[in-house]
C-alpha cells in the first residue's frame, strides 16, 4: 500500500508533465538544427568558406538556446531527496579524504518529497558553503550535517564544533542567506562559544502562492472599483470626482472606504496592493 507521504502532489505531477513537454520541444529543435548544419553542407550554392561560416553561426546559436534551456529545465527537474543527499556527500568527500574534517551525514527520510532541481541545487551549495564557513573559523573539527523532510519543505541542520562565535551577519554566511532569501525560506544560526555554531535552514518545495487580486478579497460595489482604477492609475481625488461625474467629498468617502476595508493607512499602500 503506498502511503500518502509518496503519493505525488499536484505540483510535482505539473512539473513532470513541463519536463517532458520541454524534452519534446527540446529534441524538436535539435532535429532542426542538424537539419539546418546538413543542409548547409550539402549546399551547392555555397563555397566552402561560406558554407563553414554559417555552419558556425547556426551551430553558436543552438548551442546558446541549448544553455538557456538546461538552466531552466535544472530548476524544473525533481530529483530525490536521498539522491539529492548522496551527490552532497560526493561532493564533500574531497574535505573528508584530504583534509582533518570528521563529516558526519544524517539521512534524510527515503519516503521525502523530491526536491524541485533548483532546490535540490541550492541545498547543496549551501552546505558546502557552510562547512566552508566552519573550516575557515580555524578551530572545527566536525561537523554534523542532517537533512529532513516534513512534506512542505527541506529542513538541513548544519552543525560544527568549533569556536562558536559564528554569527548570521557575518560576512562569511552572506552566500547562503542570500539563496535562502531567494527561495523564499529562513535561516536561524545559534552559537555557543566554546562549543560550537549551528545553522537550521528551512527551504519551502513549492512556490509561494500567489496573492488574491484585492478585488476577490476586498468586498467593494462598483463605483469603488471605479475609484480603486482611478486611484491606482494616480489620479487624485479631485480627477476622480471630475471622471466619474461625482462631487469631491464623495469621492474622498470611497477612497477612505477602500482604505478602511483594505486595512492600510495611506493612498500609497492601497495602490500596491491593487497591483
Amino acid at each position: 500500500m503506498t502511503s500518502s507521504a509518496e503519493l505525488p502532489t499536484s505540483s510535482s505531477r505539473r512539473l513532470l508533465a513541463e519536463h517532458a513537454r520541454e524534452v519534446a520541444e527540446q529534441a524538436d529543435r535539435h532535429a532542426v538544427t542538424l537539419e539546418s548544419l546538413l543542409a548547409i553542407l550539402r549546399s551547392t550554392r555555397l563555397d566552402d568558406r561560406a558554407a563553414r561560416a554559417l555552419a558556425i553561426d547556426t551551430a553558436t546559436t543552438s548551442l546558446v538556446g541549448l544553455r538557456m534551456v538546461t538552466d531552466q529545465q535544472r530548476g524544473s527537474m525533481l530529483e530525490p531527496v536521498v539522491g539529492a543527499f548522496a551527490r552532497l556527500r560526493s561532493d564533500l568527500h574531497p574535505l573528508v579524504r584530504f583534509g582533518d574534517l570528521d563529516v558526519q551525514f544524517v539521512e534524510p527520510p527515503v519516503t521525502g518529497r523530491a526536491l524541485p532541481g533548483e532546490v535540490a541545487h541550492a541545498a547543496r551549495a549551501i552546505v558546502r558553503s557552510a562547512v566552508l564557513a566552519f573550516v575557515d573559523q580555524g578551530q572545527t573539527r566536525r561537523v554534523r550535517i542532517q537533512w529532513d523532510c516534513d512534506g512542505l519543505n527541506l529542513l538541513m541542520g548544519i552543525r560544527d564544533d568549533g569556536r562558536g562565535d559564528l554569527a548570521a551577519h557575518d560576512d562569511s554566511l552572506r552566500p547562503i542567506a542570500e539563496r535562502v532569501t531567494a527561495l523564499h525560506g529562513s535561516l536561524t544560526v545559534s552559537s555557543t562559544p566554546g562549543w560550537g555554531s549551528e545553522l537550521d535552514i528551512r527551504l519551502p518545495l513549492d512556490p509561494p502562492a500567489e496573492p488574491e487580486p484585492l478585488e476577490d478579497v476586498v468586498p467593494m460595489s462598483a463605483r469603488e472599483r471605479e475609484v480603486l482604477r482611478l486611484l491606482v492609475a494616480g489620479a487624485s481625488n479631485r480627477d476622480i470626482a471630475g471622471q466619474l461625474g461625482i462631487s469631491a467629498n464623495t469621492a474622498k468617502f470611497h477612497v477612505s472606504n477602500l482604505l478602511r476595508k483594505a486595512g492600510v493607512r495611506s493612498r500609497a499602500e492601497l495602490a500596491a496592493l491593487a497591483r
